[in-house]
């Protein structure tokens, strides 16, 4: 914990960059989640210990006594640096050198050769996927050098437990600058021009909800951080929270001076343990420092931030939900209106804004709205992080202007589609799934579509939070409709019949598809259903249920006709669908197929070519596994 009292953020900013100026080398560990699940931490405690043994001077704190005969090394930790199917990452500044897939058996190499004596160590570089070749760091490697880190630019740099560095980067700038010489009017209307919409899913414009807000007459009011990200694979919110928490508290406070609270919430789920322990960590600082609390920069307001934790429902991430579980009450969606502008939180005007949307608000105050215009559409300004999974060289977390191509996206930062093992081999990309359960599909006709709020919803897709999941030519289409449609309706809060009733039904139908019952009603009545559905239900989560569904109706229309008409699956992904047949070309008898098969289905003479038989095979997968010649045929 921090103690900053009676704060002055130009003198906290002159201080630590005085205290700093004697470092030689920094070393700077990506203390992510997806990092630490793969051991960062053992590997920071290395570094310690290393740079110890050297006898170099290490410096982890403020309470350094400076030496300037000795080579002084700052080892921080920081917040996702993006790069996740990369992980651990060390980076070592001033030179900017990054290093993949650090192991603690690595560290000791990296201290003498990289801290000491200014070498590069290839083996530790980044392999780009499709040609071989090594870059150096984030200025060479194509995911980061293509990429526009905005919203993301501190995260990886600044150590989230730190509000000191944080002030250093000048935060809390554009929060003395709102509470000290701006009225709510004039905030307001920074936000409006900027252009700058909600990044939680529907793209609504953030400065007319303020607006709103503000004209609300009302004693009390509230601000709510949405940080209850529960789509399948997106982990945009969970990272700045990590990565940059002081900058979502300023986001908030700007907010609260723009509509006049003096109380807001976080909302976190309970999942994110780390964000939850960081955001409580960097509340407490500012409030020791004196940039929460009473009479804040002098201004005469009060500021207070809690943090509230949901239990994980995927419901509660719509706002009347959201609101009802903070008061403690069941998480279900309300009717609308009253919106939450004009009876929210506790029956009062409330402004809810999504994790990035509150992270953005410092940099346009503190930049001017036609700096953050200067990117994006027309319609859709600013920058937007994706979450980029699947089927794709480079996971991780990405940043881009809007009107970026799906093609820059999942070729050039993505490094191209691969194949099931995770190496890129010439695997033909099929579709992406766009903003998660709610979201829809993209195809090869879309890679060069300039991605934006209006044009994925003219493709019958949406933003959302900013998941983006690329599937190759091996992804049953079906199989992706029926994953997102369980977790929907396993989510549904049962409230309204449409939702509750509708999405069960979905489900079934989708089973009977995969399985081989479906008939060409079947069909029929999914599409019914799920417009229904979509018109039918309380909530927008609910509209939004069916979207993955009748997006893969729409653009892979044949290959549900395929598994309904035909009862087959190309992809061999839907087991009852499967045919399973041994290759003769690499079958050369060994037995072991039919030895282990529990079921007998499997004959032949041994050097002989083995047959299965279709009407016996239960398809249980391990002929497949007990060959080693790769001649079982059927299995994906």
């Amino acid at each position: 914990m921090e103690t900053l009292t009676n704060i002055d953020l130009k003198q906290v900013k002159e201080s630590y960059n005085n205290r700093t100026a004697c470092v030689h080398k920094r070393v700077v560990i990506c203390a992510g989640t997806g990092c630490i699940a793969n051991g960062a931490l053992k590997v920071f405690e290395a570094f310690e210990h290393a740079i110890k043994d050297a006898g170099m001077e290490l410096f982890v704190d403020l309470e350094l006594n400076r030496h300037d005969d000795h080579k002084t090394v700052q080892l921080t930790g920081s917040g996702c640096q993006g790069f996740c199917a990369q992980g651990p990452l060390v980076n070592i500044l001033p030179e900017e050198t990054m290093y993949t897939k650090v192991k603690v058996e690595d560290v000791q190499e990296i201290v003498e050769r990289s801290l000491m004596q200014d070498e590069v160590i290839e083996h530790l570089l980044y392999v780009n996927p499709v040609d071989g070749s090594r870059s150096k760091g984030q200025t060479e490697i194509p995911f980061y050098k293509r990429q526009n880190r905005v919203i993301l630019g501190e995260c990886g740099h600044v150590d989230p437990q730190s509000i000191r560095e944080y002030i250093a980067h000048d935060g809390y700038q554009a929060a003395e600058k709102a509470f000290t010489s701006m009225n709510p009017a004039e905030i307001c209307n920074t936000i409006l021009e900027s252009g700058l919409r909600g990044r939680g899913g529907g793209g609504f414009s953030t400065g007319k909800k303020w607006q709103l807000t503000l004209n609300e007459a009302s004693e009390k009011k509230y601000v709510i951080c949405n940080g209850d990200e529960g789509d399948p694979g997106a982990f945009m919110d969970r990272s700045l929270m990590e990565g940059n928490p002081h900058r979502v508290l300023e986001g908030m406070m700007i907010a609260a001076r723009a509509i006049g609270a003096d109380e807001a919430y976080v909302y976190v789920r309970l999942e994110y343990p780390l964000a939850v322990s960081r955001m409580r960590l960097a509340i407490e600082d500012a409030m020791n420092a004196g940039v929460l609390g009473e009479d804040i920069f002098g201004s005469g307001h009060a500021m207070h931030i809690h943090i509230m934790e949901g239990a994980g429902a995927f419901v509660c991430g719509e706002e009347t939900a959201l609101m009802a579980s903070i008061e403690g009450k069941r998480g279900m969606p309300m009717p609308k209106p009253p919106f939450p502008a004009q009876k929210g939180l506790f029956g009062k005007p409330t402004v809810i804004n999504n994790v990035e949307t509150l992270a953005a608000v410092p940099l346009i105050i503190r930049n001017g709205a036609s700096w953050f215009s200067s990117y994006g559409t027309e319609g859709s300004k600013g920058t937007k992080t994706f979450a980029l999974t699947g089927h794709v060289a480079n996971t991780g977390l990405i940043e881009v202007p809007f009107g970026t191509t799906l093609r820059e996206i999942v070729y050039n930062i993505g490094g191209g589609v691969t194949d099931d093992d995770g190496k890129v081999s010439g695997q033909v990309f099929k579709a992406v799934q766009i903003g998660g359960p709610s979201g829809g599909c993209l195809t090869e006709e879309d890679l060069d579509l300039p991605l934006d709020y209006d044009n994925l919803i003219a493709r019958g897709a949406m933003v959302g939070s900013g998941g983006l999941v690329v599937m190759n030519q091996q992804s049953c289409m079906v199989q992706i409709a029926r994953f997102f449609m369980n977790f929907t309706q396993s989510e549904s809060c049962g409230k309204c019949v449409p939702c509750r009733e509708g999405t069960k039904q979905m489900l079934a139908m989708l089973d009977d598809i995969i399985e081989g019952r479906a008939t060409a009603e079947t069909f029929e009545l999914l599409e019914e259903v799920g417009n229904v559905v979509k018109k039918a239900s309380l909530c927008g989560l609910g509209k939004t249920a069916p979207s993955p569904v009748l997006s893969t109706i729409v653009k892979f229309k044949d290959e549900y006709f395929e598994h309904i008409h035909d009862k087959r699956c190309a992809t061999n992904n839907c087991k009852a669908l499967s045919v399973i047949s041994i290759d003769a070309e690499k079958c050369i008898g060994c037995t072991a197929c039919a030895r282990k098969c529990p079921v007998n289905a499997i004959s032949g003479e041994k050097k002989q070519l083995h047959y299965i038989d279709a009407e016996v095979c239960t398809k249980c997968g391990v002929c497949h596994q007990v060959c080693k010649f790769d001649a079982i045929i059927g299995f994906n």
